[in-house]
């Protein structure tokens, strides 16, 4: 391999490395309860699924983008905190370089917008700009909302309302109450990987000024946040086939309980770098989650 070519694949490793991969199966989790509703609508169609796939991940990595450089450059990412590394703190990058990628990554996720509001209209486009607002004021701008305790709000409505509902929205035109309902527990339990995440840095944020609800509410209330998140998250699915929103065997998505189970041990016994494990866990556990409500979506149709 020639110099320039070991200096190209050096960088895609790094841009990969700032995308935070282990982050990105909570942003598709919303697209798949999203298309799983459709689907059980007879409405799926598979290039909108697609679609609103490219946009919830794009945007995801452009939001992990913008929190690299902003956090660095308001002194909250140091060589002490103990997440995945961040490109611009570690000097991989600089943080103009990280600014324009993070434009190219937003500007993709606006094409892919584009083909969606073409089919779906101006509702596509407010969401999508207010989307990439929130994602970029999440840590920059004048008021950050992550360090004034606003993060989880906004993470829930765009995890949750807006990826699910939205994903429905753009295959079929319309948002059935089944679809409002089950963005809660997707919204819940992507909201439970930011309080992991805050938990994690809770001393680190706490000296730089960073005002997140875990350094509010403490460690303690912190892990309470979490097992109700998740708590909510599952116990939604019962009182929804009660109201005969959705159908029983959707219950599968219990399945995914040993996922969180593990996740929720690691959240009570371990600290600082060990969270790490907790994050990418409850990550995988949305995912699985909107899977296996999909088969028994799929299951009940079949049978």
């Amino acid at each position: 391999m020639s110099a320039q070519e070991n200096s190209a694949t050096n960088i895609w490793k790094i841009w990969w490395l700032a995308s935070r991969p282990k982050t990105l199966p909570a942003a598709a989790a919303g697209v798949v309860m999203g298309s799983a509703l459709a689907w059980a609508d007879h409405s799926f169609q598979i290039l909108p699924a697609l679609a609103a796939l490219c946009v919830a991940l794009l945007l995801q990595i452009g939001s992990n983008v913008a929190n690299d450089v902003y956090d660095f450059e308001r002194g909250a990412d140091t060589s002490e905190r103990h997440g995945p590394l961040r490109v611009t703190q570690a000097k991989l990058l600089t943080p103009e370089q990280v600014k324009r990628g993070m434009w190219v990554i937003f500007g993709l996720a606006a094409l892919f917008g584009l083909y969606l509001a073409l089919l779906r209209g101006w509702p596509v486009i407010i969401i999508g700009l207010a989307a990439i607002i929130s994602a970029i004021a999440y840590t920059g701008g004048p008021f950050p909302l992550g360090y004034y305790g606003l993060g989880d709000v906004f993470v829930f409505i765009f995890f949750g309302l807006a990826a699910v509902a939205g994903t429905y929205y753009v295959q079929t035109g319309s948002v059935s109450s089944a679809a409002w309902w089950m963005s809660v527990p997707i919204g819940l339990i992507v909201t439970a990987i930011l309080v992991v995440n805050n938990l994690r840095d809770l001393d680190h944020d706490r000296a730089a000024g960073k005002h997140t609800l875990a350094v509010m509410m403490g460690a303690q209330g912190s892990r309470m946040q979490y097992v109700l998140c998740l708590a909510i998250a599952y116990l939604i699915l019962p009182f929804l086939i009660f109201l005969k929103i959705v159908p029983v065997i959707t219950l599968l998505a219990w399945l995914s309980l040993p996922l969180a189970w593990k996740s929720l041990r690691i959240v009570f016994t371990q600290q600082g770098k060990q969270l790490n494990a907790a994050l990418a866990g409850t990550g995988q556990t949305a995912l699985a989650y909107s899977i296996l409500f999909w088969l028994g979506i799929v299951l009940a149709k079949m049978f």
